[in-house]
């Protein structure tokens, strides 16, 4: 049995396979910013001081600079306007014809010059550092203003016509911006991580396109040590970068940006493996949540694995129901599903400003997700003046929750835990996992009146440039969603951008997910037994282990 199931009406609908259009220049440590020459790239590689030119359609890699390699070692960005060159450098802005290479400085900034852009007399150039791009006169260079930079990391810039665009390395985002005021357009999440490089086709809006976006990371492998007699094996990191098209389309009226999308198989399955004293089972259920429909996922089909289910509706999400008449002890069976999902990187685009006028929770809300129905010691003193610590006298419910994943970040630090402790346990503690940052979020927005609820189940492993491999996440993972009355659920991470103690704390995944989330059955149990009364009590963990996977069999057109 095949479960069809069809899109929401704002979803793509069953958008071709593509093949990964994923450029890896092979020579290169890093790239660091991009300009356009024609339908080719230019970057510049920090490390081992290449100017380079790049053909993704080819894989081909020239180095323009064999001579003057030194003038390029540590150069994080580049713009090209009328086969002239800029370069930032180190405190610097450098400038040199194109078809000979010789930079001469032409600006000083006081701090690191991280990015650089030039549209017709203007030069931008991005300091982390300072917190802000600077607008500079092109040939005077003249200051003329400057605008607070959108993320908190290092960023790289690039502009075109009305529009500058920056990514962000901490923030693993794209933010467009008005490139005379510096006010916000649109942003959107990358689908790999810390991007290096930005370069925009002509003609590129912030409605929906493609942009050129490279990534610079180390990854960790396991290699042969042909030298060691003892430990063959050892694990080491090596480079990975690359450079990949950033598609996007940002739907204006329902108020998200969405990215980059991957067709992904995941298989669910539970292999019953009972204990030899386990007593026989009569009449059983055994219910398991299928993937759910979000802007961000859309479900095609899910077809039962090892065993039949029946398709069943549990408060507006579909689950697989799986019917034994007995289980004996040492009875074995393996059943489960396999689905294809379509998923997807979004990012809201609401502001404090456009919730000021927000209408009060509907009041069946409250009694769902107002109320203590997880252990989560609302009624504890220490979760009590917490509650209205972290919110201080903030009014704006936007503000608050992001107040409030800030006092948690400020008090817990992430470690995997055996079991999951209630919030008043883990506050004095002061670590963590993901359940238990989840427990500590819930408990304080709902003593604020902020209507929540725990979401997720798992993530792909977040390899979009291995497609069709089977892929194994090392854990479950959890996270939340908070309801703004007069628009609907909004997702926030529970702890993955608690990077840094004391702040700040990029907000990538405030309001926004990446494409290797994956959304189970929301408001349900993920999983269930179901016996009739008078059964013995007995845990999904004493009956069954779980198997879970993930292949992605390509990337979706936009």
């Amino acid at each position: 049995m095949v479960d069809s199931l069809s899109a929401p009406a704002t979803s793509f609908v069953a958008p071709p396979v593509v093949a990964p259009p994923i450029f890896q220049p092979i020579g290169v440590k890093a790239i660091y910013g991009m300009a356009l020459q024609g339908d080719q790239l230019l970057a510049v590689d920090p490390f081992r001081g290449y100017l380079l030119r790049l053909d993704p359609k080819t894989d081909h890699t020239e180095i323009l600079n064999p001579r003057h390699a030194a003038a390029f070692e540590r150069a994080t960005g580049i713009a090209h306007w009328q086969d002239r060159l800029w370069i930032s450098r180190d405190h610097g802005v450098y400038l040199t014809p194109l078809s000979e290479i010789q930079p001469t400085l032409v600006l000083t900034l006081p701090y690191t010059a991280d990015g650089v852009a030039v549209w017709e007399n203007t030069l931008y150039v991005s300091c982390k550092k300072a917190g802000y791009i600077f607008v500079f006169d092109r040939d005077s260079g003249q200051r003329i203003t400057q605008f607070p930079a959108p993320g908190i990391g290092i960023e790289n810039i690039s502009v075109w016509g009305d529009y500058l665009w920056v990514c962000d390395q901490t923030e693993q985002t794209v933010y467009c911006l008005d490139r005379a005021t510096g006010e916000l357009v649109v942003k959107m999440l990358t689908p790999f991580p810390t991007p290096t490089g930005i370069a925009v086709p002509p003609h590129t809006g912030p409605d929906q396109g493609t942009l050129w976006v490279a990534y610079t990371n180390e990854e960790p492998y396991v290699r042969e040590d042909p030298n060691s007699e003892e430990v063959p094996f050892e694990l080491t990191f090596r480079d990975r970068t690359l450079i990949h098209p950033l598609t996007y389309r940002w739907y204006r009226e329902a108020g998200y940006c969405r990215t980059n999308g991957y067709l992904v198989e995941m298989t669910y399955a539970e292999e019953i493996d009972t204990l030899e004293d386990t007593i026989p089972l009569h009449n059983v259920e055994w219910r398991i949540a299928f993937p759910t429909h979000t802007h961000r996922q859309v479900v095609r089909t899910v077809e039962p694995l090892g065993l039949p289910f029946q398709t069943v509706q549990q408060n507006g999400e579909r689950v697989a129901s799986f019917q034994f008449d007995t289980l004996e002890p040492h009875e074995r069976h393996l059943f489960g599903w396999k689905a294809l999902v379509e998923v997807y990187g979004i990012k809201y685009q609401l502001t404090p400003r456009q919730v000021e006028a927000a209408p009060p929770l509907p009041p069946e809300y409250g009694p769902r997700y107002l109320i203590d129905d997880d252990e989560l010691a609302m009624d504890n003193p220490l979760i009590q003046a917490a509650a209205r610590e972290a919110i201080g006298t903030e009014t704006n419910l936007l503000r608050q929750v992001l107040s409030i994943r800030d006092y948690v970040y400020d008090k817990l630090s992430y470690a995997v835990t055996p079991a999951i402790a209630t919030p008043d346990v883990v506050l004095q503690r002061g670590r963590g996992s993901c359940g238990e940052y989840v427990g500590l979020l819930l408990a304080l927005m709902r003593l604020n009146g902020i209507a929540c609820r725990t979401v997720g189940r798992y993530k792909c492993p977040a390899q979009a440039d291995q497609p069709g491999i089977y892929l194994e996440p090392d854990f479950n993972h959890v996270w939340i969603e908070f309801y703004l009355p007069g628009y609907g659920w909004l997702p926030m991470e529970s702890n993955p951008d608690d990077i840094q103690d004391g702040g700040p704390y990029p907000t990538r995944f405030f309001m926004g997910l990446p494409w290797w989330h994956v959304e189970m059955g929301k408001g349900i149990p993920f999983e269930k037994l179901i016996l009739p009364e008078g059964s013995p009590e007995v845990r999904l963990g004493d009956l069954a282990v779980n198997h879970m996977r993930f292949r992605i069999l390509g990337e979706l057109a936009p």
